[in-house]
Parts: structure tokens; sequence; C-alpha cells
């Protein structure tokens, strides 16, 4: 990893002095300065302090500089939030007239490397190995995925862990703001296109007729590009109405929202999707197109380490005029092997006759 670059920052190694191996270490997720103290996660959700004297005044204001200069931003008392990104980094900085504590910083990782592994996520306990087994042949059979649970539960990287197991052949776009799913890079033989959102206008463009490339516009343009697969990072608003559009056409998905049980994902989506004409359709269009409910938690053990966990699974689903959620996993535990006729036929139609059956070793689905 020679340099962080993007179209937003262009940063060498030597930029970040003695920070530099908290960057190179693909086991630090987080690095931040408070203004005092120098904090730093894991992939594990553990925090420690690191030697606060590694950030001096000089090697903060020249970084911080660095990083103002690279995105032509200004950082000074009128100006006091400064944002930039790379492929694999999320920098921010506050400045001290905004702080009580002193000039701050956070470094977010989302470097292109698998951070689930099949096999490890078994051993920890993330799920049952029957359970992942079903939600990797959902992933052949192409289902709808929406994946929930606060922040910093591991939403994306899960996502990412199951767009693994998609055909190469199927071609993927991904939307998002911030560069997180790298799914390009981790799977190069595949096809794929990646697409950047904006919330600004484009530099250049007539105010008259200058088109934002928002989360809605990205989804309306994905559709004249023939995929399989639209992975959206983040379901936040109004583009949730445009996914479900999107998805009722046979495009298949996986998004992440925000909520705390899967049972509240229709509720969820209608409230982004707000004044909707015609509400009752919408709900049965969640039903419809939402195969599956996923929630994620973290759960902190005796040890100071955390665990992330499927806490909660569902299966939606809309037969005879009537929307039901199936449960099959709630509280960590596995409540019913029984899958509904509708998401049993598909898997048929997929060629998938044991559900909770995948070798991981090959990747071969489940067949009788």
């Amino acid at each position: 990893m020679d340099e962080f670059r993007n179209r937003s920052v262009l940063l060498d190694n030597e930029s970040f002095g003695p920070l530099l191996p908290f960057i190179l270490d693909d086991r630090i997720t987080d690095v931040d300065y408070n203004g005092t103290d120098l904090w730093l996660t894991d992939v594990n959700k553990v925090k420690v302090k690191a030697e606060a004297s590694l950030v001096t005044p000089k090697f903060l204001e020249v970084f911080i500089n660095k990083v103002s200069m690279a995105v032509e931003q200004q950082f000074n008392p009128a100006n006091p939030i400064l944002e930039a990104e790379s492929d694999e980094l999320r920098i921010t900085a506050v400045h001290e007239t905004v702080t009580t504590t002193g000039r701050a910083f956070c470094i977010r990782k989302a470097p292109a490397v698998p951070r689930y592994d099949a096999k490890e996520l078994i051993r920890q306990g993330y799920c049952r190995q029957e359970i992942l087994a079903l939600l990797v042949n959902c992933v052949r059979t192409k289902m709808n995925f929406v994946i929930c649970g606060d922040t910093g539960v591991g939403k994306t990287e899960f996502a990412k862990f199951l767009s693994g197991y998609i055909r190469a052949q199927d071609k993927v776009i991904t939307i998002e703001d911030n560069p997180e799913w790298h799914y390009a890079e981790l799977y190069p033989g595949n096809d794929c296109i990646a697409i950047k959102v904006k919330k600004e206008r484009q530099k250049g463009a007539q105010r008259s007729n200058a088109t934002t490339m928002d989360y809605t516009n990205a989804i309306k343009t994905c559709l004249r590009l023939n995929p399989s697969w639209i992975m959206l990072s983040e379901a936040r608003s109004k583009e949730a109405k445009s996914l479900l559009e999107c998805w009722s056409t046979g495009v298949k998905g996986i998004t992440t929202i925000h909520t705390d049980n899967v049972l509240k994902i229709p509720d969820r989506f209608m409230n982004m999707i707000q004044n909707s004409l015609d509400a009752d359709r919408m709900v049965n269009d969640i039903y419809d197109f939402i195969d599956i409910g996923i929630l994620l938690r973290i759960k902190e053990m005796a040890d100071g380490k955390s665990r992330r966990y499927i806490d909660q699974m569902c299966f939606f689903d809309r037969e005879n005029g009537q929307n039901r959620a199936y449960l099959i996993v709630s509280d960590g535990q596995a409540l019913e092997r029984a899958l509904p006729d509708s998401i049993a036929k598909k898997m048929e139609r997929a060629g998938v006759t044991e559900p909770y059956v995948f070798d991981f070793k090959t990747g071969r689905a489940g067949h009788a």
C-alpha cells in the first residue's frame, strides 16, 4: 500500500508519520485523536489507548495541512470541519475553535480486503453453520437482502461477505458515497460497475441543467446498465422507494438500514419512502420484493473483546393477499427450519434442494 488515492485525496505514506504503522495494520479499523489522547479500535471492536506523544503539535499541523491541500479545502475558524477520503480511508478533522478539547481527527479505514471468512464466522459464533449456509444459498438463489443494526455492528462487512457468493458473470453495480464495498477490487474477474454518488452539484455544470448523482438518480441510472444485482451501501431516505421499484423489475440486491428489529424493516422503509399516495400498495411491495431481513448485534465479552453475531433473521413473504414475516433466528438462536413455501420454491427452481447445506470448501450449494 504505497499511497492512498482517489479523486478526493492523495497522500503518500510519509504523510502519516508516526501513525503509519496503524494505517498499514489490517487489524486496526479506526485511528482517533481527541485533542489529548490517541485511540485505536481493532476488528474485534476492542478500543485501546496508544502513546499520545506520537501526535505532536508539529505533526498535527503538518498532517492536517497536507489533507487540506490535497482536497483543496480550507481548514480554519471559518471552515472548522475538514473531510477527505481515499479508496480506503475516511479522514475527518475538527478545528480547535469549535471544541473545548483541542484539534481532533478521526481516520476510519475501509480496506479492499475481506474481513469476514466463513470458517472464522462459524468458529467465532457469528451464527451456526446451517444458518450461514442458508444465507449463502439465498444469495445463490438471487434473493433481496436488507441488513440492519446499529452503527459499528459490521453491516457493510457482512454484506461484502455475502456478495462474494454472487456468480462472476452476474453484473453487480455498487452505489455508495464513501468507498467501502470494494467489490471490483475484491473480485477483479467479476462483472462490476462502481458508482460513487455526490450530494453537491457537479463542478462545471450549468445550474439550469446540472445533474446531481444522488442515490435516487444512481439507482435509476443503474436500470439502463443491465444489472443483475444492485448493492446500495445504505438506504437512508427517499431512495428506498427507487430501490423497491428497481427490485420489482427483477434486479436483485443487498442494502443496509438502521433499525433494531427485523420486524420493523417494513415500517422503516415506509418512513423513508414518505408521502406515498398509495401506502397500502407500497406495504405490499415491501413484503413482495424484500426477501430476507438480518439484524446484527455486538455482545461484550468477559475478556473485554466484542463479538458480532446474527441476532435475528427472517423471511418476508406475500402470498394469497397476506403479508407475513417468518422469524428463522431470534436472540441468536435458530427457531424454525421450515421455510415459507414461496422461498422453498425459489430455491428449488435454482437447484438448491438442501437449503441448510453449503460446502464452504468447494463453494457448492446444497443438493440432495
